[in-house]
């Protein structure tokens, strides 16, 4: 199992925890996080965007000139795609872009980003990370003591303190442990949880 330290919101270290390697310690299945990541942009697309076809355009119903002797090239309506104000060749529809992955290819590649983070010793574990009021500043401070910038933190209470402090910090994402996902995983340098968050999650997906 790998041992990670554990650091109080001061910086220092106070403690080992070792983690279930059947979570942070499994073998990386890159196409599968590929796939992961494909799927949740994907899903996230609206597919809304549309353009008019040449038969949708309205106009254009009458030939603009007659088929030979005016010297231009035969037309058939001044709506088509070469005219401007003509209909787009091949115009986008509404679509749904989003596609399936099943359960265990879902679970499979979360394992792979978090064991990914555990070997880059991107994954820092804090004993606990409590707030006594709203206040960014207090919430830079932790991550200034961990020399953290770019960070996903994974709570396993939805603390508003916390959440409403570091929501305010362009590079700073919290999360609770049920909606952590593979893309936000790789997006932020650094993975933060907290020990209890670490319990659930090993928890739910062991």
């Amino acid at each position: 199992m790998a041992n990670v330290s554990v650091y109080n919101m001061e910086g220092n270290e106070v403690g080992k925890i070792e983690l279930n390697d059947a979570i942070f310690g499994v073998e990386v299945n890159e196409h599968l996080v590929h796939m992961a990541v494909v799927q949740q942009l994907a899903n996230k697309r609206q597919g809304t965007q549309k353009a008019k076809t040449r038969s949708e355009v309205s106009g254009g119903g009458r030939k603009p000139w007659r088929q030979k002797g005016t010297g231009h090239a035969r037309q058939g309506s001044i709506r088509a795609p070469q005219w401007t104000g003509g209909g787009v060749v091949f115009a986008p529809t509404p679509r749904d872009y989003s596609f399936k992955l099943n359960k265990k290819e879902k679970r499979a590649a979360l394992k792979s980003a978090l064991t990914s983070k555990v070997q880059e010793n991107k994954f820092i574990v804090l004993d606990e990370l409590k707030l006594d009021e709203v206040k960014t500043k207090k919430f830079a401070a932790v991550l200034g003591n961990l020399n953290v910038d770019k960070a996903l933190v994974v709570l396993n209470d939805n603390d508003q303190n916390v959440v409403l402090s570091a929501r305010n910090i362009p590079e700073v994402k919290t999360a609770l442990t049920n909606t952590i996902n593979v893309y936000d995983i790789l997006k932020y340098n650094t993975v933060i949880a907290t020990k209890a968050a670490v319990a659930t999650i090993e928890e739910v997906y062991a």
